[in-house]
C-alpha cells in the first residue's frame, strides 16, 4: 500500500512563521466543557453537528485550509512526536486545536472518546460502508481487545527516561497496538485520515488524565525543565500560527491565578480501568497463533551471528543475529555476546540499582549486588536491544497484527506472568511507519530496566522473542524482515529521578 507523500513546504504555504506567546490559545472556552464517551455522545445534539463537520471537512480538498480534513492529517505527519518526550502532551494540544475547528460548526461541539476498555470494538457508526458515511474508511480489523493492557496504570513516574514511566509504557501498550490491529491507514503516519483516530486519542488523553489524578502523582511540575526547556520558546508547533506552550498541556482541568481566565475541559469518566474486557481476558488464551494455551517462550529460530563492534564512540554492539524474518508464528533469536561483555553488562545493572534504588524489585533472589569501584569507572551505563535495517512487506504494511518484544524470557515461563519484567515494547507496521517517517528504519528498545527487574545473571546468551498478536483478520507469511537484532552497551544514563508534585508547595494542584 502506498500513502500520500506530503511536502512540508507546501503544507506550510506562505503562512507567517513569526509566533507570539501572547497569541497562544487557552485550553477551553466554556466552564463545564465535557468530552463524552461515544455511546453517550451520539445521543446528544452534538452528534449531528459532528457528522456534518467531518463530512464537510473530508469533502474539502484544499489541504492548506484548516477547514479540510487533510490539513489535520498533515499536521500529524509533519510534527507529531513518537517514542520521545511529549508524545502525550503534543497530542493533547493537537486534539484541542482540532476541537476549535469543529466549534466553527457548533460552538458546543466537543470531541468524543472511544473507551476501548469498556467496548473494544470500533463503534458501528464507523464501520457502516454505506455511501456518504463520512466516518467510514476501510480497516483490517475492528476489534482491539488484544491490544489492551492494565500494567501502565501501575507506573510510578510519568516522564520518559524515569524508572517505570507511564508515558513510555502507555505508548507501547495499548496506544501502538490499537493502531496496529485496526490497520490500513491507522497503521501509518497518515492515521488521522481515519476519524476513529481522534476518538482513540481522546481516550488516550483521558486515561493519561485519569492516571495523573488526584494531584499529578509524579508529573513534572509546570516549572520543571521538562516543560520550560528543550526548545526556545518552550512551545509545541502544529502549523504556522497554531502553537501551544508546553505547560498548557499539563492538565486539562487547570485554572486559576497561574493562568487567569483559563477554564478547563473534563471527561465524563476519569476513573482508571480496573479490569480488562471479557474478550481481552479470554484473548490471552488465543493471542499467540499456533501456541494455543501454551503461552511460553517461542522457539529459537535465528542464531546466525553478527560480530561485536563499536557502532559509535559511545555505543558498542556486543553481539547480534542477522536475517530475522517475522511471520504469523512467534519466534526467538539467540544472541551470543562477546565474552568480554559479561562483566560490563553486570556492572551496568549493579550501578543502575545502586544509584537509582527505586529501580529495585523484591523477589526471592534478594537484592542486586552493589556496584564495585571498577563498575563506577566504566563508561557504559545502559543496555539497548536494537533492530536495524528493518523492512516491511506490502502485506505487512496494512497492519492487523503486532509483536510483543521480550528479552530473556525463561524457557518455560508463562509469558503473561513474565511480561512485567521481560517486555521491552511492541513492533508492527505503525512503529515502523513512525520511524521511517523520521529517518532510517532502526528501532531501539531500552533494556536496562528489564535487566534490573529480572535480576539478570552473568551470561553471554540473550534471547529476544517476538510474540505475534493477530487480529481476527491478519496477513499470513512474512511481514517484517530485520537485517540485524543486536545487543548494545551505551554510555547513556538510563534513569533520571522524578519530582513528585506536592500541591501547594511546588505548584498549584493538578
Amino acid at each position: 500500500m502506498s500513502y500520500l507523500k506530503l511536502n512540508r513546504r507546501t503544507f506550510l504555504g506562505g503562512a507567517a512563521s513569526a509566533l507570539s506567546l501572547a497569541a497562544f490559545p487557552r485550553f477551553a472556552e466554556a466552564a463545564g466543557s465535557v468530552r463524552l464517551e461515544w455511546q453517550q455522545f451520539k445521543a446528544t445534539p452534538q452528534y449531528p453537528s459532528f457528522l456534518h463537520a467531518v463530512q464537510t471537512m473530508r469533502a474539502n480538498k484544499n489541504a492548506n485550509d484548516p477547514g479540510s480534513w487533510q490539513y489535520w492529517v498533515n499536521v500529524h505527519v509533519n510534527y507529531c512526536p513518537h517514542k520521545t518526550n511529549y508524545f502525550l502532551a503534543w497530542h493533547r494540544g493537537y486534539l484541542w486545536w482540532l476541537e476549535q475547528q469543529l466549534k466553527t460548526f457548533d460552538q458546543n461541539l466537543m470531541l468524543p472518546y472511544w473507551d476501548w476498555y469498556t467496548n473494544p470494538t470500533v463503534p458501528t457508526e464507523f464501520t457502516n460502508a454505506a455511501t456518504g458515511n463520512a466516518l467510514y474508511v476501510p480497516r483490517v480489523n475492528t476489534n482491539v481487545y488484544s491490544a489492551l493492557d492494565l500494567s501502565p496504570f501501575s507506573a510510578a513516574n510519568f516522564q520518559r527516561g524515569t524508572v517505570n514511566s507511564f508515558e513510555d509504557g502507555f505508548e507501547t501498550r495499548p496506544h501502538n497496538p490499537v493502531h496496529n490491529l485496526i490497520g490500513n491507514v491507522m497503521s501509518s503516519m497518515v492515521s488521522p485520515t481515519d476519524p476513529i483516530f481522534f476518538l482513540h486519542h481522546c481516550n488516550i488523553d483521558r486515561l493519561w488524565h485519569a492516571w495523573a489524578l488526584p494531584d499529578g502523582r509524579t508529573m513534572p511540575v509546570t516549572s520543571a525543565p521538562y516543560w520550560t526547556t528543550q526548545t526556545t520558546p518552550p512551545i509545541f508547533t502544529y502549523a504556522p500560527n497554531k502553537t501551544m506552550p508546553k505547560d498548557q498541556t499539563y492538565s486539562p482541568r487547570r485554572q486559576g491565578a497561574v493562568w487567569p481566565n483559563r477554564t478547563p475541559y473534563d471527561y465524563a469518566n476519569t476513573a482508571r480501568p480496573q479490569v480488562l474486557p471479557l474478550q481481552s481476558q479470554a484473548g490471552r488464551i488465543i493471542r499467540v497463533q499456533g501456541q494455543g494455551r501454551d503461552l511460553t517462550r517461542p522457539p529459537i529460530a535465528f542464531t546466525a551471528g553478527t560480530p561485536p563492534r563499536d557502532v559509535t564512540a559511545d555505543r558498542r554492539s556486543i553481539g547480534g543475529v542477522k536475517g530475522v524474518a517475522l511471520r504469523e508464528q512467534s519466534v526467538s533469536a539467540l544472541v551470543t555476546a562477546e565474552a568480554s561483555s559479561v562483566q560490563p553488562l553486570q556492572d551496568v545493572i549493579a550501578t543502575t540499582t545502586t544509584e537509582f534504588p527505586e529501580a529495585e524489585t523484591t523477589d526471592a533472589s534478594g537484592p542486586a549486588p552493589a556496584a564495585s569501584s571498577a563498575a563506577k569507572a566504566k563508561k557504559f551505563r545502559s543496555v539497548k536491544i536494537v533492530l536495524d535495517n528493518i523492512k516491511i512487506t506490502g502485506a505487512g504494511t496494512v497492519g492487523g497484527y503486532f509483536y510483543n518484544v521480550y528479552l530473556d524470557l525463561p524457557d518455560n515461563a508463562d509469558i503473561e506472568t513474565a511480561s512485567s519484567k521481560h517486555l521491552l515494547g511492541t513492533l508492527g507496521a505503525f512503529e515502523i511507519a513512525g520511524e521511517s517517517h523520521h529517518g532510517s528504519v532502526t528501532l531501539e528498545y531500552p533494556a536496562t530496566g528489564a535487566l534490573v527487574r529480572m535480576r539478570a545473571k552473568s551470561t553471554r546468551e540473550h534471547v529476544i522473542s517476538f510474540v505475534r498478536v493477530s487480529g481476527a483478520t491478519a496477513p499470513a507469511g512474512e511481514v517484517i524482515a530485520v537485517g540485524e537484532v543486536r545487543v548494545e552497551l551505551t554510555t547513556e544514563v538510563p534513569f533520571v529521578k522524578s519530582k513528585r508534585v506536592k500541591p501547594g508547595r511546588d505548584d498549584v494542584p493538578y
